[in-house]
């Protein structure tokens, strides 16, 4: 297997910083600085004497996948030189980030709290393949600082894949921007710069490829460095054609770790671990179980049992008062599985039979508290 890098500190627990360096604390700053009323700059990201700020979100870059990068992306080297960090919000997984970002409001409160949840009918909703069943409106109710923004005065540009358009998840986390269709680096790099030049204003950019390579062969395999020469080349396009009294700002939504094969605990192999279980969401890093009535306690002491120091298996009351996704409104609870299993060190809890099978042959993966998953890198350029 690829080997990721990774050190002994990219094992370490890192907690949401929500409220002071969180993925939820930059687009309020972004707009603060641009005059939206309401908002607020806790980053103090020094922004003064800008008036168009260009937001580039980069799948899967996490703060310790920057320093593997760099040796493939050298303007990535440079801008690396001042970064900081921030936190991605809880599971550190992409549909959670991309709507902590686009909201400015941390999970339990904007509702999207897993890449699969259940439903109240009892199916699983899969945030990434959502159409409009539920109603992203109603699913997310919390307005975003592009919807905020554009009520102020300050026009919002959203450049994204053609595809993802009126998605769910789109909706979701950026509803109230112009959606501008990009197919490919090229197509997202022209459709900033053109958005910047137009005039003043929020331009918001995402750039899925970093991520899909190391989900499918790991981070630093010859696909994921393939991968990282690719975003070399949009960020000199993006960093080189800055119009003036402009910045752009690259984040990402959260890193990555490969998992061994000695590290895959999967349902299908162990019974015991699908009794008492009657729905299975959330992902590998972060396993939401459902229970049957009266079972909570014995699939809790049954995990335990098998995962051991490999994960924190609790209980959904212990997960919200941890604080791990904010405030969670009664209506949200029930989407948190009543057991959260959240993998440590390289362990990763399989659901074959429940899920596609594809998942349990991916790679790379993320979602739960390591540093390496949950700290994502701030870059601004000027």
């Amino acid at each position: 297997m690829t080997d990721d890098q990774l050190p002994a500190s990219a094992f370490a627990t890192v907690r949401p910083a929500y409220g002071s360096g969180s993925l939820a604390d930059l687009m309020p700053g972004v707009a603060a600085a641009l005059g939206v009323p309401g908002t607020a700059d806790v980053l103090d990201l020094g922004l003064d004497g800008v008036d168009r700020v260009a937001v580039l979100l980069v799948d899967g870059l996490g703060a310790y996948q920057l320093p593997i990068a760099t040796a493939y992306a050298p303007i990535l080297a440079d801008l690396a030189a001042g970064s900081r960090t921030l936190t991605a919000g809880f599971p550190s997984t992409t549909p959670v980030s991309l709507v902590s970002l686009g909201t400015g409001a941390l999970p339990g409160a904007h509702g999207v709290l897993g890449f699969t949840v259940r439903r109240p009918d009892g199916s699983i909703l899969n945030h990434i393949f959502w159409d409009d069943e539920p109603d992203p409106r109603s699913w997310q109710p919390v307005p975003t600082i592009f919807e905020r923004s554009v009520a102020a005065g300050v026009p919002v540009t959203v450049v994204n894949r053609p595809e993802y358009a009126g998605s769910g998840l789109s909706v979701s986390a950026n509803r109230g921007g112009t959606y501008s269709g990009a197919a490919d680096a090229d197509e997202l790099a022209a459709g900033m710069l053109a958005a910047l030049s137009a005039g003043p204003g929020i331009v918001y950019g995402y750039h899925p490829d970093l991520d899909k390579a190391g989900h499918a062969t790991g981070v630093d395999s010859d696909p994921w460095r393939t991968a990282a020469t690719e975003l070399n080349v949009l960020l000199d396009r993006l960093v080189h054609g800055l119009p003036p009294r402009s910045a752009l700002l690259l984040v990402a939504d959260h890193g990555q770790l490969n998992v061994p094969p000695d590290g895959r605990i999967d349902m299908a192999d162990i019974p015991e671990l699908s009794e008492g279980v009657v729905a299975v969401a959330g992902e590998p890093r972060v396993r939401y179980l459902y229970a049957s009535p009266g079972a909570e306690a014995d699939v809790i002491a049954t995990w335990k049992g098998v995962f051991g120091a490999s994960a924190w298996v609790l209980s959904r009351a212990e997960a919200i008062d941890a604080g791990l996704f904010g405030p969670v409104p009664a209506d949200h609870q029930d989407r948190i599985g009543e057991i959260v299993v959240i993998c440590r060190d390289r362990a990763v809890s399989l659901a074959t039979g429940w899920e596609p099978e594809i998942i349990g042959k991916l790679v790379g993966y993320h979602g739960a508290l390591t540093a390496a998953e949950m700290t994502v890198p701030l870059l601004i350029a000027r």
